[in-house]
């Protein structure tokens, strides 16, 4: 988590000096009561930059490795240790910039599993400290400290002399450590490739220049070398009046003195590695120039000296709508968490009063969910519908300022969620709160619940655990998160993900607040509170953030109602087509029984329609001409399963066994009866198969055509809609025509060809009577002729 503007140094660890004998009994009582947990995982962890040793991986660290280890055998249950355990600490994190050629590492002897161990190398007492030079076999027990000196500059120099010892293997990543002379320097470039030479001089028994040299190991295109005072040439040539003093040399011949705050070795550390050129091994650096013109995304120029309010706002939409979107539910702590960081920004965030009024309408609506969870999605409806009460709005969308990054991958969220809680705690200060940890607590749960990067979650709760409780001013408040994000820099200074540009620093650093930084006696780096506190208090004071780069607040409001608005309306439409689905799938229900009954009569007693060769449809009792019984949204170009096996196979027409149909009131007419028919059993299918076809129906127009000519516009609808949607209703190419009712009596309809039938009965009746009438005349004439003969 990258401080906004910052650059990386580790120097700048307070000394810790300790009192074993005094602060014995407090330690251990303390440590037991606070770290129980820790209390049977060892003092240290990966997290504190220190080698946990185990029987697992002793051997291939101690020995035969290209730097050199110290390494402490310790007990947790030993009070003297515990006491060591910040010390320790505190040596790692100063030297971290060493670690290619000397690194500290730890055991617990107390862990039975590691007993072997402390044995193997003949540790008797806690704590112990052990030096293994690079490159040192298996059969070396390491040379033991005596009587090592009990802070930070004291183990410090230990090191330096035993890396400097010449019979002593001398870790290749290590740099000459020995005074130089004035022949090296005038062939230094020579045979050195590197941009700047920066000389320290000072007397014999300083450790500056070593420790600086040690400082740049992990730095490109500069070099750094010791001058003692009695190098006169070099003094006199340099003009050098002052011990200690830097100065750099070029290639060309130029010397120049380096500008420093305080002649100390942090602050030549931290002016050397800025130097134009120098970066970090691995790490490229690139112009901001060189930045704008080939970032595919968008540079906004910015003041790194001030806060930015789009930071902020960017900051709470990723947390409240992308952070807090990967939990469905939020349920207990977690609940609890969310309650009181919504809280927090509802009472100190200085945003805008849309922003503001949007945080205390949300926080308003959780204090009244008395449940013990909630939907994020009723949360996130919450926080966008506001817009529609008064004029309050979150602007979408991320829009880095301060905390952007040269490339999108760096800095960002986490830049933004430092900058975020350290304005929270000013304004609780401001504003003048009666409790000091409201904000601290309230950003422990919000990390530990919802901070997305679990490792960075687990390292915040482990210093939260360690110290926060201590906090019992609002002005500590404010100085703890300033450390406890020191201490996160320097940790990650030299990471992968740290910004070339934007490096990990010390903060504020010495051009950013002079007054800060002192120096003590020893030489040792320090920082005056005081004037820490008030560099802070005045760094992120409501009155000094910048409100470039915003989103105009009209246009938020304008775009998050028209938002609200759409999202809306698609809500509602699939609640419509939901509601018309389950419509659909109980009409469908109740209809197949019907068809079912109707199917069975068929198929015992064949109809009319049926015995004539008319494909009369199922399930029609009740189809009339005014349109009762109808099935609404029943496509016309669908045609049921059934009717297309009919089609398959007619029955030849007959008049045989002809039964009367319950008496109807109206006849049928078939131009609406088909396409109504057709509709029913498509929408009946599609519900049996749960896809539910949305489409509008133009009745007005479907009404218009079914006024047309029925035999043509039937073949024309079911053809011309078969592949729109992809109905399987296979339309011969000239398709027979239907059969068509030509009479009705008694409400038995009669086809052509029955009435065909009758027409020729009775002609063929007729010439049989007329036959029979001449044939009987014919007779009578023939016996009144044979009477009437003498």
């Amino acid at each position: 988590m990258a401080r906004r503007g910052c650059r990386a140094t580790s120097y700048y660890a307070t000394e810790t000096r300790l009192n074993p004998v005094n602060s014995f009994p407090c330690l251990v009582i303390s440590f037991l009561c606070v770290f129980p947990v820790m209390a049977h995982s060892g003092l240290y962890s990966a997290s504190d930059q220190i080698i946990i040793l185990s029987p697992d991986n002793v051997d291939s660290v101690l020995f035969s490795n290209s730097a050199a280890l110290l390494v402490e055998f310790y007990a947790t249950w030993c009070g003297h240790c515990v006491a060591f355990s910040p010390l320790w600490k505190n040596l790692a994190s100063d030297i971290k910039e060493w670690k290619p050629a000397v690194d500290l590492a730890a055991i617990d002897c107390a862990d039975e599993n590691n007993r072997p161990v402390c044995i193997r190398f003949g540790i008797t007492g806690y704590p112990s400290l052990k030096f293994f030079p690079a490159y040192s076999s298996n059969t070396i027990r390491g040379l033991e400290f005596q009587g090592f000196p009990r802070d930070v500059r004291g183990l410090r120099h230990h090191i330096i002399d035993k890396l400097d010892t010449r019979d002593q293997m001398w870790p290749p990543a290590c740099p000459p450590l020995e005074a130089t002379s004035e022949a090296e320097i005038e062939s230094f470039f020579q045979t050195n490739s590197v941009k700047h030479l920066a000389l320290v001089f000072e007397r014999k028994n300083s450790y500056v220049g070593r420790e600086v040299t040690l400082d740049l190991l992990q730095y490109e295109n500069i070099a750094v070398r010791r001058v003692l005072d009695t190098e006169t040439s070099l003094v006199s040539r340099f003009n050098v009046t002052d011990f200690p003093s830097c100065y750099l040399y070029n290639s060309s011949g130029n010397i120049s003195r380096l500008n420093v705050l305080k002649e100390a070795r942090v602050f030549y550390s931290y002016a050397l590695q800025r130097l134009p050129g120098v970066v970090r091994t691995g790490k490229v650096k690139t112009s901001i120039v060189d930045l704008i013109k080939n970032s595919t995304q968008e540079w906004r120029p910015f003041n790194k000296t001030r806060v930015y309010m789009s930071d902020l706002e960017s900051a709470l939409h990723y947390s409240l709508r992308v952070e807090l979107d990967a939990h469905v539910t939020i349920t207990g702590t977690d609940l609890t968490a969310l309650k009181k960081y919504i809280n927090v920004l509802a009472k100190f965030f200085p945003g805008r009063p849309s922003v503001k009024s949007a945080l205390k309408a949300v926080d308003s609506w959780l204090q009244e969910q008395n449940g013990t969870e909630i939907k994020y999605s009723d949360f996130r409806d919450v926080l966008d519908s506001v817009v529609q009460t008064n004029d309050a709005v979150l602007p979408e969308g991320v829009r880095w300022v301060g905390c952007q990054g040269s490339q999108a991958r760096y800095r960002g969220y986490p830049c933004s969620v430092w900058t975020l809680f350290h304005v929270l705690t000013v304004q609780a200060k401001e504003i003048d709160d009666s409790d000091p940890l409201e904000v601290l607590q309230a950003m422990r749960r919000y990390v530990k619940s919802f901070f997305g990067c679990r490792q960075c979650a687990t390292h915040f709760e482990s210093m939260a655990q360690e110290n926060m409780n201590k906090v019992n001013s609002l002005s500590a408040a404010v100085r703890w998160l300033w450390s406890r994000h020191n201490l996160v820099n320097n940790r990650l200074a030299g990471d992968l993900g740290e910004d070339p540009n934007f490096p990990k620093i010390q903060w504020p650093p010495p051009e950013l607040c002079p007054n800060c930084h002192s120096v003590r006696w020893t030489g040792e780096h320090s920082w005056n509170q005081e004037e820490v506190s008030a560099f802070l208090q005045n760094y992120f004071s409501s009155d000094r953030i910048l409100s470039d780069y915003l989103q105009d607040e009209t246009q938020a409001l304008t775009h998050q109602r028209n938002r609200l608005t759409a999202t809306r309306m698609e809500k509602e439409a699939g609640r419509g087509a939901e509601r018309r689905a389950r419509d659909i799938h109980h009409a469908s229900q109740t209809e197949e029984p019907q068809e079912e009954e109707q199917e069975e009569e068929e198929e015992e007693e064949p109809t009319l329609e049926e015995q004539a060769g008319e494909q009369y449809p199922v399930g029609t009792e009740g189809v009339g001409g005014d349109g009762k019984g109808r099935t609404p949204n029943r496509e016309p170009w669908e045609k049921p399963q059934g009717e297309q096996k009919r089609e398959q196979s007619p029955r030849k027409p007959r008049i045989v066994g002809l039964k009367l149909q319950k008496t109807q009131e109206d006849i049928v007419d078939l131009d609406s009866f088909v396409n109504q028919h057709f509709k029913a059993k498509a929408l009946s299918a599609a519900s049996m198969s749960s896809v539910v076809r949305q489409r509008s129906l133009q009745k007005q127009d479907d009404n218009e055509d079914f006024q047309f000519e029925k035999g043509w516009r039937v073949k024309r609808d079911l053809g011309s809609q078969e592949q729109n949607l992809g109905v399987r209703v296979r339309i011969a190419p000239n398709p027979r025509p239907q059969n068509k009712h030509w009479m009705s009596l008694l409400t038995v309809g009669f086809s052509r060809v029955d009435v065909s039938l009758f027409v020729l009965l009775y002609l063929l009746s007729s010439v049989c009577l007329m036959a029979m009438y001449l044939c009987f005349k014919q007779r009578v004439k023939l016996r009144r002729a044979k009477v009437s003969l003498p």
